[in-house]
Parts: structure tokens; C-alpha cells; sequence
């Protein structure tokens, strides 16, 4: 439900006021209640966004606020110390929910009803400010991610887009938090349950029995609880990009661990995309905080400057500053993806310490043609503050490869107890006889770990890109397709 407002006839001299539709702010009240967000205790993953938001834009203050009633209530506020709330008119925040888009005052003493908002007209002296919406699915805005400055300013459209990303990761942990309360919720009245139950009973065979009941009950909830999680690190579905294909797998190592492998792939400025694999180091929840903190500063990062070790490089400085990353590192290749006028793609790779990416094409010999994607130099990422990456560019053309993994898949064992390495995955894929377009060359890999006599011992991710041959598809055109083979065995169907 999108909530609907109307303009006051304003003063002379003052642009008209939107204010709220009673019925749509009813409902848009209820939906503030139903995410039990208010007067909730700082949390790190809502700080976090405001600090970022804070680096991104270069401002002294950036803040989270949920709009009640009668009052702006600051989840987060970054250089804003000492204040909790303030009331709601004169609002900024209470202005800007009343949009469907970004809402920028690039002068506030210019702007009458912000004007007289007491952050621009006490002490802190407000001039620029903006905010973007945080929308719920049904359409209602409980509040926003603001920005604001002591001196006028302007922003690009790219700089509204980021904010607005920055106000979805605010709503995806909202979501999760409201998910993980009615989990918790649940299951206190479970045990309470099951606590009367036994009390009720006081038999040892009664005993026994629940007690078993409620070790796999348990089981099954940390499964479960695993699974919602890693589904929320991975990416639902690979887009579809004109001229490429694309296929993914990923598989977990253990039903009740989230594993620390990730990936995604993501469209950029005009006609730019953007691709990255990695791998967190550990498993579990702390493995899991990092996961999410790389792929989302990847994404944001990409989105200011695409350049491949520039985007590494924030990464790098992210983990390094970020207490909750604690001394985790992780390791990644990132690449850009840039159309070419005669077909295929100009392709850059950056490397953090991950093993090769493998350059494939058939040749004239039945077999397949493979080079190793190893830029030089390319170190940890999240390990060290003076941390070198390195990245290399190359042409992927009609009927060429682009093949990424993590070290699960290396370091699996074969039958003679060995690890697979660089150089069995090497002549793996160099002997291969089907066609090298991204979905054969997952389908091979994931045949290959089947054939092992333990499959892999760690988590596994595969991402291969490739470019058909025009004959391949309909008229002679290359068709934008991609095969999304990433809900882990472990977790969900396997494709």
C-alpha cells in the first residue's frame, strides 16, 4: 500500500506542505508496530550503515531514523551524539517519508519548511541534507536513511542511488531481526510447551522420549536457521546479461554450519556489469557477518568506482576498520565486464588472494584450450592495512569461458587420497569434451565432485561466464540467459 498525502495551502512565500493521508498513515503506523523496531537498544548492523553512509557521502552526520507518531526516533546517528529522538514537525524525516523517491535540500536556509527544523535553525546548524525512504515491501515507509551536512552541497543521481541501497540493506536487516524474533518467539512457546508437557507426565520413558524429540527438533531448527541465513547471502537468481551466459553452483560443507563462501553479479553504469567470488575465512555466524559486510561493500563500492583493486582496496579498508569483522580476512576475485563493439567482452579481474580463475575455449584439437587468470601480487584481503592487489584485462569472446571457484573444490580428495589441486582441475578441464559454455562446465564440476569418494570436505562455489557462438541461438542472435544452480545440497534444492 503506497502511502498517499496531500499539499496545505501554504503561506505567502512558502511551497506547499505534503501532509499524510489519515487512512494511509494509519496503515503505515501499524507497519512501524508490526517490526517492533522502536526504542529497541543499539544494534551494530544499523550502526554500521550509518558509518558507512557517513564515509561514502563525506558528511559529518548520518543517521537511521523510524518516523512514529509524534516523534523521529534515531536508531542510528552517526556524529550526532546525545540525541534519541526529536519531535516530528517540523520534520525533515517526517517530509521525506511523504516521497517515493530520494528527498535532497541542497540548502536548507533556502528551503522554508526545513527552515525551521531545529537542526538547521540551532546550534548544530543543518545546511544540506537528504534522505532516502526505507520502504517496505507493501509500499509503506517507516522511516529513512538521512545524510546531512553544515554547508550547502549537491549529489549526483549515482549518490540518490546509493542512498536508496543503503535504506534497502537498512529494510533486509529489519526483515531478518523481525524473522529471527518470531523464530525466537516460537520456539520459547515450543519448549514451554514441551517443559509443561514432561512436567505433566513424570515418567522416565515419557522423559527420554521428549528429550530425543527435542534434540531433533533442535537440530532441525539450527538446519533451519542456517539455511534462512545463507539464503541471505547469496544472491536469489544470476541477472540475465545481453551476449553472456552464466551458471552458478553452491554447496555447504555441513547442514548446521553457513558457510563463508559468496558471489554475486550485478549491473553497473550503461552497459558495465560487474562479477565476484570469494571466500570468508571460518564458518559460522562470525563468518557469516563478514560474508554479508563483503558482498555489500563490494556491491556499494562498484557502484562509486568500478575500478577492480580500487573496489578490492575498499574492501580491504572495510575489514581492517570494522570491529565486527574482528580479524577475519577473506579472499576474491572481482571483475568487470565491459561490452565490445564486434562482439564478447573486455574483461578485467582483479585478484585478493584467491585461487586462478580459468580462461577456456575449444581448439582445433577436440580438446580445450585453458590459461590460468592469475594477476601478480594480489594479497589477502582484510589481512593487511598496506595491502597490494593486482588485476589483469583480457577478451572473452564467442565461444570462450570465464570459470571461478572456491578452494573447496581443489582441495577435494581423490581416490587415491590426494587433493585435487591446480593442476588435477587443470587437466580436468582441459580433457573435457562437452561444449565450454558456463552451464557444462558447472554441470562437469559438480558430476566431478560426485565422483570423489568423500565430494568435498569444505563449502563449494562455482560462477562460469561464457559467450555462445551466434549460431547457437535464434536468428543468429545471442540470447541473455543464466542458470542459477545455487541453492546449496545442504540448504535447498540442488539444480
Amino acid at each position: 500500500m503506497v502511502q498517499q498525502a496531500s499539499a496545505t495551502d501554504p503561506a505567502p512565500g512558502r511551497r506547499p506542505e505534503l501532509v499524510p493521508d489519515p487512512d494511509a498513515e494509519a496503515a503505515r503506523i501499524a507497519a512501524v508496530r508490526r517490526y517492533d523496531i522502536l526504542d529497541t537498544p543499539p544494534d551494530g548492523a544499523f550502526d554500521r550503515v550509518a558509518a558507512m553512509a557517513a564515509r561514502l557521502f563525506d558528511v559529518p552526520v548520518a543517521t537511521v531514523t523510524i518516523v512514529d507518531t509524534d516523534r523521529i526516533w534515531f536508531k542510528a546517528a552517526h556524529g550526532l551524539e546525545g540525541v534519541a529522538q526529536i519531535g516530528r514537525d517540523p520534520g525533515l524525516c517526517g517530509s521525506a517519508i511523504l516521497r517515493d523517491d530520494t528527498m535532497v535540500i541542497p540548502d536548507t536556509l533556502q528551503d522554508p519548511v526545513a527552515a525551521d527544523n531545529p537542526l538547521v535553525a540551532g546550534e548544530m546548524g543543518v545546511r544540506f541534507y537528504a534522505a532516502a525512504p526505507i520502504t517496505t515491501p507493501d509500499g509503506h515507509r517507516l522511516g529513512t536513511v538521512n545524510i546531512l551536512d553544515t554547508r550547502p552541497r549537491s549529489i549526483t543521481e549515482e549518490d540518490t542511488a546509493t542512498l536508496a541501497d543503503l535504506a534497502a540493506i537498512v529494510l533486509d536487516e529489519m526483515e531478518l531481526r523481525l524473522s529471527a524474533l518470531h523464530a525466537l518467539r516460537n520456539e520459547q512457546a515450543r519448549r514451554e510447551a514441551e517443559r509443561q508437557h514432561a512436567e505433566a507426565e513424570r515418567a522416565r520413558a515419557e522423559a527420554e522420549r521428549a528429550a530425543r524429540e527435542k534434540a531433533e527438533q533442535d537440530k532441525a531448527a539450527i538446519a533451519a536457521f542456517a539455511s534462512t541465513l545463507q539464503r541471505t547471502l547469496l544472491p536469489p537468481a544470476l541477472p540475465a546479461v545481453p551476449g553472456l551466459e552464466l551458471a552458478c553452483h553452491y554447496r555447504t560443507a555441513s547442514a548446521h554450519d553457513v558457510g563463508g563462501d559468496f558471489y554475486d553479479a550485478f549491473p553497473l553504469d550503461g552497459d558495465r556489469w560487474a562479477f565476484f567470488l570469494g571466500d570468508v575465512c571460518g564458518k559460522g555466524p562470525e563468518a557469516a557477518t563478514v560474508t554479508a559486510l563483503a558482498r555489500h561493500t563490494l556491491r556499494t563500492a562498484a557502484q562509486i568506482n568500478a575500478d577492480p583493486v580500487t573496489v578490492l582496496s575498499a574492501l580491504n579498508t572495510m575489514l581492517l576498520t570494522d570491529v565486527t569483522a574482528g580479524r577475519r580476512f577473506c579472499t576474491v576475485l572481482f571483475g568487470l565486464l565491459e561490452p565490445r563493439e564486434d562482439g564478447g567482452f573486455t574483461v578485467t579481474v582483479a585478484a585478493g588472494g584467491h585461487p586462478p580463475a580459468y580462461h577456456l575455449r575449444p581448439d582445433d584439437s577436440d580438446a580445450v584450450w585453458v590459461r590460468a587468470v592469475r594477476p601478480e601480487g594480489g594479497m589477502l584481503v582484510g589481512a593487511f592495512p598496506e595491502a597490494h592487489f593486482a588485476q589483469t584485462t583480457f577478451s572473452l569472446t564467442a565461444g570462450e569461458s570465464l570459470f571461478l571457484y572456491t578452494d573447496g573444490l581443489i582441495e577435494a580428495r581423490t581416490t587415491e587420497g590426494a587433493m585435487l589441486g591446480d593442476n588435477g582441475l587443470t587437466g580436468f578441464l582441459h580433457q573435457r569434451t562437452g561444449p565450454v559454455t558456463a552451464p557444462s562446465l558447472v554441470e562437469d564440476c559438480i558430476t566431478l565432485l560426485a565422483s570423489l569418494p568423500d565430494g568435498a570436505g569444505d563449502d563449494v562455489a562455482l560462477l562460469a561466464l561464457s559467450v555462445p557462438h551466434p549460431n547457437t541461438t535464434p536468428d543468429g542472435g545471442i540470447a541473455a540467459t543464466a542458470h542459477t544452480a545455487a541453492a546449496p545440497e545442504h540448504i535447498g534444492q540442488e539444480r
